[in-house]
């Protein structure tokens, strides 16, 4: 990923209901949700939706589908690695990112 990319990416996500929906299809996996169980679970309004998705469709974080007469979003979860990847690039010049005193185990 570039950085161009990234910023496009980090742009869409830096508003709250886009990343609630992301995280939500996220949750859902590669299965996806269509537009009315994520207006429904969100609380936010279809046509509101609509844009957010749109949003999220042109970053590239999420592909939509047409299934007979609904539309199926997905994240795409490649482009999210990918993503993390350029964020976490050169994190902490090869050491453990864990703070003292967790169990957390992995590095970056």
């Amino acid at each position: 990923m570039n950085e161009k990319a990234a910023v496009a990416a980090l742009a869409a996500l830096a508003q709250e209901a886009r990343l609630r929906t992301f995280r939500a299809l996220v949750g859902a996996g590669p299965e996806g949700m269509t537009p009315s169980a994520l207006s429904a679970m969100l609380d936010i309004p279809g046509s509101t939706l609509s844009f957010h998705l749109k949003e999220l469709v042109h970053a590239e974080l999420v592909h939509v589908e047409r299934e007979g007469r609904n539309l199926h979003y997905r994240p795409a979860l490649g482009r999210m690695n990918d993503l993390l990847a350029y964020l976490t690039d050169h994190c902490c010049m090869g050491k453990s990112c864990a703070p003292r005193g967790t169990q957390r185990r992995s590095t970056c």
